[in-house]
C-alpha cells in the first residue's frame, strides 16, 4: 500500500491484555513503526493465507480469539 493513499475506514476491536501483548511483542520484535502498522501487516498477512476453516454462521466474535482456545483457524 503507498504511503499517499487515503484510509479513510476506522476499524475498532477490542482486544485482552495478553492479546494486546501479543501484538506489541510481535510489532516491537519486526520494529513496526504502530500498533495499527502491525494490525494491518497482520490483515495482510491473514488474507494471503490458505489453509483455513470457515467459520459457522452461529459463532460468535468472541470465538475468535488471538491467545488461548481462540478462533476457529486451522492454523
Amino acid at each position: 500500500m503507498s504511503d499517499n493513499q487515503s484510509r479513510g475506514e476506522r476499524l475498532q476491536i477490542m482486544l485482552t491484555e495478553s492479546e494486546l501483548s501479543a501484538l506489541d511483542d510481535w510489532r516491537f520484535q519486526r520494529q513496526m513503526p504502530s500498533r495499527a502498522a502491525a494490525v494491518r501487516e497482520l490483515l495482510r498477512r491473514g488474507l494471503a493465507a490458505e489453509g483455513f476453516d470457515l467459520a459457522e454462521r452461529s459463532q460468535k466474535s468472541k470465538s475468535f480469539g488471538i491467545i488461548d482456545g481462540g478462533s476457529s483457524s486451522g492454523g
